[in-house]
C-alpha cells in the first residue's frame, strides 16, 4: 500500500503540472493576448505610438513577455556605475528619429540594441508620429526591447512560488520592529486583545507577517500566517490580490469591534490585526497610523460577517452530496430490487429527463418555479444572509448528482443479481436479505464508495453553471467571471486548485475502496 501511495502520489503531481501546462500553452500561447484589453478602459484612452507601448507594458504585467523600456536600462547602468548621472540625462533624450539621435544617444541606443538582440529580445522604436511640426497626442518617440516568456520558465517560476515560509528576514529595515530586533516572540496573551485575554500567539520581527500563529474563537482555532499558498496575483477579479487569498478571505458586511492597536489606542475598527503585514514605508505615510501603530506592520485584512468564496461553494457542495447520497442510493436500491416494476419506471423516467435535458435548461426551471411558486430567494445575498437562499443553488446541484447515483448503483446490483455466485447462495439455502445485505449490496456499492471523496472534495470547487445563474459569491463563479474578463492569473490558479483537488480525490477513493473491500489490494507481490 505504501509504494502504491507513493507512485500515485508522484504521478499524481505529474498530472497536475501537466494540467497547469496545458493551461499556460493555451492562454499565453494560443488565445490572442489582445483580449486582456477588451474590459481595459485606460487602453481605449490612449493612442498611438502610446497605445502600442501600453500594450506591451500590460502584456509583461499578465505574465506574456518581458518588457524593458530604454530608460530603465540607462538607469540599470548608471546605478552599477557604468555611467555617470550626466550621461544618463544626455543620452536618455533620443531623437525623434534616429537620424536626430544626438551623439551620445546613438552610442546608448546601440549599446541598448546589441545587448537585448544578444540575448533574444526584439527591440522596437517606434517614430514620432508628427502633424506638421508638432508631435500628435500620444505619438512621442518610444523605445523598448521585448521578449516572450518560454513556458518551461514561466511554469518553474510559478510552481517555485506557490508554498513560501515566513522569516525573520524578509523584511530588510527592522529599526521599527514591534520586538525592536529580528526575531520570534511568544506570548500567552495575546496584544490584539488588550494583553488581558489569555491567548497564546508567535509574533514576528522582520517577517512578513507579524502574526506567524494565533488563537481565537472561530473554527479551527488555532491560526497560522508561517506558510503562504501563492496561485497567482489577480488583474482583475480581485486586483492585486492573490487567488488563494481571494477564495479563503471572508465576504459581506464589516465587523466593527473594540480593537487594540500596538500604540495603545482602541478603537472600533473592522481591522484584523492578526492579518497585519509589513508594508514598507506605511508607518509614516499617515498620522492614523502613527496613532495606531508603532512600525510598518500596518496593512490588515478587514473583518466581515460572511463566508469565503470557498466557504459558499462547499456550504452548498456538502449539503448536495448529503441530500445525494440520501436519495439516491435508497431509491436506486429500490428501482433494482423492483426491476421493470412502477418505481423502476418512475426513477428511468427521471433520470432520462436529466440526462436528455440541458443542465442550464432545468436550473433555469427550478428557479423559476421556485422563486414564483415558493417565494424562495433566486439570488444569494451576502449582505443580507439566510438559509432560503441555500434551498435552490442546492436543489439544482443534487438533481444530476441523485440521478447519477440511482443510475449507476441500479446497474451494478443488477449485474450482481445476475452474477453466478448469487445463484449459488441461493441454492445453498441463503435467504434473500442474507444474500442482499451481505452479497449483491456490499459488492454493488463498492464503486459508489469510491466517488465518496471526490464528492465531498469537489464541494469546495462549487458548482459553475449554479453558482453563475444563482450569483451565488462562490469559487466556481470566480472560474466563469475571470474568463469572461480574461484573467490568466486566476485561471491558471484555479486549474492548479480544481486539478490538486481531483487528483487527491482519486487517491483518497482508491484507498478508502480497499478499506470497504479486503479483496482489493494494491501491494504488489513477486510470483
Amino acid at each position: 500500500m505504501r509504494k502504491y501511495l507513493i507512485n500515485r502520489i508522484i504521478r499524481g503531481l505529474i498530472a497536475i503540472i501537466c494540467v497547469v501546462a496545458i493551461i499556460m500553452l493555451l492562454i499565453y500561447s494560443l488565445m490572442d493576448r489582445s483580449l486582456i484589453f477588451a474590459a481595459d478602459a485606460l487602453y481605449n484612452k490612449q493612442s498611438s505610438n502610446q497605445k502600442k507601448a501600453y500594450r506591451y507594458r500590460k502584456w509583461e504585467e499578465y505574465g506574456y513577455l518581458d518588457y524593458v523600456p530604454y530608460a530603465d536600462y540607462l538607469l540599470e547602468i548608471t546605478l552599477n556605475g557604468e555611467i555617470t548621472e550626466e550621461q544618463r540625462a544626455e543620452a536618455v533624450k533620443f531623437g525623434r528619429t534616429p537620424a536626430q539621435d544626438s551623439a551620445a544617444a546613438k552610442k546608448y541606443v546601440a549599446q541598448f540594441t546589441e545587448y537585448y538582440e544578444s540575448r533574444g529580445y526584439e527591440v522596437i522604436r517606434l517614430d514620432a508620429v508628427m502633424s506638421g511640426n508638432k508631435v500628435v497626442t500620444g505619438g512621442s518617440e518610444q523605445l523598448f526591447a521585448v521578449k516572450d516568456k518560454p513556458l518551461l520558465g514561466r511554469l518553474g517560476n510559478y510552481l517555485g512560488h506557490i508554498v513560501t515560509i515566513d522569516n525573520i528576514h524578509n523584511v530588510e529595515d527592522s529599526e521599527n520592529a514591534f520586538t525592536g530586533e529580528r526575531g520570534l516572540t511568544f506570548t500567552l496573551y495575546d496584544p490584539a486583545y488588550g494583553g488581558e485575554k489569555f491567548s497564546p500567539a508567535i509574533i514576528g520581527s522582520g517577517t512578513t507577517h507579524r502574526y506567524l500563529l494565533y488563537c481565537n474563537s472561530k473554527f479551527p482555532y488555532i491560526h497560522q500566517n508561517l506558510i503562504t499558498i501563492s496561485l497567482g496575483t489577480s488583474f482583475i477579479v480581485n486586483t492585486g490580490v492573490d487567488v488563494f487569498t481571494t477564495m479563503t478571505q471572508s465576504q459581506g458586511s464589516y465587523v466593527m469591534e473594540q480593537t487594540y492597536y500596538p500604540t495603545g489606542h482602541t478603537d472600533m475598527s473592522a481591522d484584523d490585526l492578526h492579518t497585519l503585514v509589513n508594508l514598507p514605508g506605511s508607518f509614516g505615510s499617515s498620522a492614523l497610523n502613527q496613532q495606531r501603530y508603532v512600525d510598518d506592520y500596518t496593512s490588515t485584512i478587514a473583518r466581515k460577517n460572511g463566508a469565503s468564496k470557498m466557504g459558499y461553494s462547499f456550504s452548498i457542495g456538502i449539503l448536495n452530496v448529503i441530500m445525494a447520497y440520501l436519495f439516491g442510493i435508497p431509491i436506486g436500491i429500490l428501482m433494482a430490487l423492483n426491476k421493470d416494476k412502477l418505481i423502476d419506471k418512475i426513477g428511468t423516467v427521471y433520470i432520462i429527463f436529466i440526462v436528455a435535458i440541458p443542465s442550464l435548461a432545468y436550473i433555469f426551471l427550478f428557479k423559476a418555479i421556485g422563486s414564483k411558486v415558493f417565494g424562495l430567494p433566486a439570488t444569494f445575498n451576502v449582505q443580507n444572509p439566510t438559509w432560503k437562499m441555500y434551498v435552490l443553488p442546492v436543489i439544482s446541484l443534487s438533481l444530476p448528482a441523485i440521478a447519477g447515483l440511482m443510475r449507476w448503483l441500479r446497474r451494478y446490483m443488477i449485474d450482481q443479481m445476475n452474477s453466478d455466485y448469487v445463484k449459488f447462495a441461493r441454492s445453498g439455502g441463503l435467504s434473500e436479505r442474507e444474500i442482499f445485505s451481505k452479497h449483491i449490496l456490499k459488492n454493488a456499492i463498492i464503486p459508489i464508495v469510491h466517488g465518496v471523496p471526490g464528492a465531498i472534495l469537489g464541494a469546495m470547487v462549487g458548482g459553475i453553471i449554479t453558482e453563475r445563474v444563482y450569483v451565488v459569491p462562490g469559487t466556481g463563479n470566480l472560474l466563469t467571471t475571470a474568463i469572461n474578463s480574461y484573467d490568466n492569473n486566476v485561471i491558471v490558479g484555479l486549474a492548479m486548485f480544481f486539478a490538486t483537488l481531483s487528483v487527491t480525490s482519486l487517491i483518497l477513493g482508491d484507498v478508502l475502496m480497499s478499506m470497504v473491500d479486503p479483496r482489493i489490494s494494491f501491494t504488489s507481490k513477486a510470483r
